[in-house]
């Protein structure tokens, strides 16, 4: 008997696909008029290959958050096997693994500071180590890694859109201090709270989803017992 979730049982799906449509909706329509001048990161000087890169990583990055949602979606997962696995190479090869690659690139020539600049680093070499991880354990048949690994790169994913939040709030609290802690400099306060949201974001997502696995783990065993049981 195939087991099925209905989507109300989740209801959590939802509001994750108001989120990422409303940050979607918000991000994305700057980069599609392919216009430097429209970008919301500035392009360093005599950097010819920095805005093409980040226009594309913008569209890798869009396509492996709209998959994502689909690839975490219990209800999808248990009634369209073969929709999941596609989605889920389109989530791969034509997402988080490009877009990952792109965003070394952009994260190495940030113009935000070396805190920024490390901070999205890592994070870049972190989403394409866990979406390989996965990729690697789904081929290997072991689903129950695959789900957990890929739930860390679904994590990271949608770390830029806390981020900005993360980004907004910093800004709020950090401006009183641009006369004492930053001497008079917003741009130096505007670096600081750029790179709270981008070393905090990934970190509180990745902790929340391994709480969340590590929750799920009794439920299951409890499950799997019952079942055992004549």
């Amino acid at each position: 008997m195939t087991y099925t979730v209905s989507w109300w049982r989740r209801p959590w799906i939802v509001p994750l696909l108001l989120v990422a449509a409303a940050f979607l909706a918000f991000s994305l329509p700057p980069y599609l008029t392919f216009d430097p001048a429209q970008s919301r990161l500035r392009p360093p000087e005599h950097n010819t290959v920095y805005y093409p890169a980040l226009v594309a990583h913008v569209l890798f990055g869009t396509v492996a958050m709209v998959t994502a949602c689909f690839q975490i979606w219990p209800a999808f997962r248990a009634r369209y096997r073969r929709g999941h696995r596609i989605t889920g190479r389109i989530y791969v090869f034509c997402g988080a693994l490009p877009a990952g690659l792109l965003g070394l690139y952009i994260g190495w020539h940030t113009a935000a500071g070396p805190s920024v600049r490390v901070a999205n680093l890592v994070g870049s070499a972190l989403w394409i180590g866990v979406t390989v991880a996965g990729l690697w354990l789904a081929r290997q048949r072991r689903y129950g890694e695959h789900r957990r690994w890929m739930s860390r790169s679904f994590a990271l994913s949608m770390s830029i859109v806390l981020s900005r939040v993360v980004n907004v709030i910093a800004t709020i609290v950090l401006t009183p201090q641009v006369d004492t802690t930053f001497r008079g400099s917003e741009e130096l306060m505007r670096y600081s709270a750029a790179s709270i949201g981008v070393w905090l974001s990934p970190l509180v997502l990745l902790l929340l989803t391994d709480w969340l696995l590590e929750r799920r783990k009794p439920a299951k065993r409890q499950a799997a017992t019952a079942r055992s049981e004549p």
